[in-house]
């Protein structure tokens, strides 16, 4: 999702017209609207202090604007959060089940799977990230990602979480037991 479909998705999740982000935005009335949608349109690119407060009106972490360390793990993640809202069927999280017992065949880099409906007809590749940080925020978020699909929170709130992490963000063990550690009371704030 490009930076204007990004200001534009959160700005209609917490219900503001163009003109209302705009006249927030300290525009005139005449041409609140108008900037925004050049924003939202890409026609224009807002400056990073622009961004910032559009962040700030629309309480969001600014990393959903704003790039301050590409290949980060909190760059890695954006970009999958918003490739999920593009199309929610993207990503498919699981957590494997260690299986105690070592093997020494080395190169068998095999992943075992029941087959099922819910698994493609060809066989998917998996992967694993060898970033420790990254590991953990792909574990909570295959706990949010499981909430969602057992109705235990909404839509809106699985959007909260990711518009506002790693505020968010909390600590989540390999059982899925989850801490509630995080900083922003994400199901609180929902729907502001």
């Amino acid at each position: 999702m490009i930076l204007g479909e990004r200001i534009k998705r959160i700005r209609t999740f917490r219900g503001l017209t163009q003109r209302e982000l705009g006249l927030k935005l300290g525009y005139e009335e005449r041409n609140a609207d108008v900037r925004v949608a050049q924003y939202e349109s890409g026609y224009r690119v807002p400056k990073k202090d622009t961004l910032m407060e559009i962040a700030k009106i629309l309480n969001v972490n600014y990393i959903n604007f704003i790039t301050e360390a590409p290949g980060c793990a909190e760059d890695i993640m954006q970009t999958f959060f918003w490739l999920d809202e593009d199309n929610r069927n993207t990503f498919h999280l699981f957590q494997l089940v260690r299986n105690p017992g070592k093997c020494n065949v080395s190169d068998d880099k095999s992943v075992r799977y029941n087959d099922s409906d819910e698994w493609p007809a060809h066989s998917p590749v998996g992967m694993w990230i060898d970033y420790g940080l990254v590991n953990e925020f792909l574990r909570e978020w295959c706990l949010r990602k499981e909430q969602l699909k057992n109705g235990e929170i909404s839509e809106d709130e699985y959007f909260e979480w990711k518009i506002n992490w790693p505020a968010t963000s909390s600590d989540v063990d390999e059982k899925g037991n989850d801490k509630n550690n995080n900083s922003y009371d994400w199901r609180k704030h929902h729907g502001l």
